[in-house]
């Protein structure tokens, strides 16, 4: 009786793989020294394949479905080991299950910016991230090309491989678009599908379908986004000449508490744009309206116009830029105007 035991347990009736983790692509059924029995049970659960390998080459493979494994369920492995309609003694082969479930939220990214000609500013360094999901379609392909016959292959050895096949594409893709780097941001989808279309054939070369890929970040190294978001802020001020015009009116209320005041601001900043002229002749008409109403052809001064340059050199006096004792003279000065 133990020996018929034995002997049965040296027979394989039930074969299937029940997958513990996520993680896991291929697995070879564990068949030692045991063979397969004629009539045997295959089981294939939804997502996965199974394959036959006889002395290294691939025979059948297997979807979803239950199987009774004999010459008509196995027909290749039938014709390779020249069997005749029936056979009716075990026999021997690998059987490898495949994962076919989707990877989802695979990272990609530059490892280091990527080199391109931008039409604004030349040459240009850029880095880009994203994401894309894949499965495994062809066992026999993934097979032959990439797990062997290893006892198990793992998604983890595969997405090196893929990751940076995936980045060295970037500079192609952005060299062949042609697209100015400031309008990247809103061309990433279409980024996107053309990476997706450039990288599906080597997707397919290792049995995998490469389901979605997208662009979800393309930067500048942090110097250049520093230097880019200054120019950004410049052209917001309308240029050049009115950036620097806002530059000295924030400047006003430091300069008139520091030795050399106004007149420092005035030759320091304004160098090459004549901001300090302007500066000038515009606080000189505000501090002493008097010497501006001088002027032979100068218009009657109304009650408003006394009433706000008041305002005026009342808010001068709270940043620091008029003494009380000033702005008592001047108010006491315009208030005669309206005597």
């Amino acid at each position: 009786m133990a020996l018929m035991d034995f002997i049965k347990k040296q027979f394989i009736d039930i074969i299937q793989w029940t997958e513990q983790d996520d993680d896991t692509m291929s697995w070879r059924f564990p068949m030692a020294e045991f063979e397969i029995q004629n009539g045997a049970a295959l089981t294939v659960r939804e997502s996965q394949m199974a394959v036959f390998v006889n002395e290294g080459k691939v025979a059948d493979v297997f979807g979803p479905g239950q199987y009774k494994l004999t010459t008509q369920t196995l027909p290749v492995l039938t014709y390779l080991k020249n069997w005749d309609k029936l056979f009716e003694s075990p026999f021997k082969s690998d059987v490898y299950f495949f994962s076919t479930r989707q990877k989802i939220d695979r990272k990609w990214g530059t490892p280091n910016p990527v080199t391109i000609r931008d039409k604004d500013f030349g040459m240009v360094r850029l880095r880009a991230f994203g994401i894309y999901a894949f499965h495994l379609s062809d066992p026999k392909a993934f097979h032959t090309t990439l797990s062997g016959t290893t006892e198990s292959y793992s998604t983890e050895q595969l997405e090196g491989q893929l990751r940076n096949t995936i980045a060295g594409h970037i500079a192609d893709i952005f060299g062949e678009s042609g697209v100015p780097f400031i309008d990247m941001a809103s061309n990433q989808v279409e980024f996107g599908n053309a990476l997706k279309a450039k990288m599906e054939p080597m997707f397919q070369g290792y049995g995998l379908t490469l389901d979605s890929l997208n662009v979800q970040s393309i930067s500048l190294p942090e110097e250049l986004q520093a230097m880019l978001d200054k120019r950004i802020g410049v052209n917001m001020m309308g240029g050049m000449q009115a950036y620097t015009q806002f530059q000295t009116a924030e400047a006003i209320p430091l300069a008139a508490q520091n030795e050399g005041g106004l007149a420092g601001l005035g030759a320091g900043v304004g160098v090459g744009f004549g901001v300090g002229q302007q500066v000038a002749a515009s606080m000189a008409q505000s501090l002493n309206p008097a010497a501006s109403s001088a002027a032979p052809a100068a218009a009657p001064v109304s009650p408003d116009e006394v009433v706000a340059t008041i305002e005026k050199l009342h808010g001068l006096v709270g940043k620091g830029m008029l003494s009380q004792a000033e702005f008592d003279a001047k108010k006491a000065e315009l208030l005669k105007k309206l005597g």
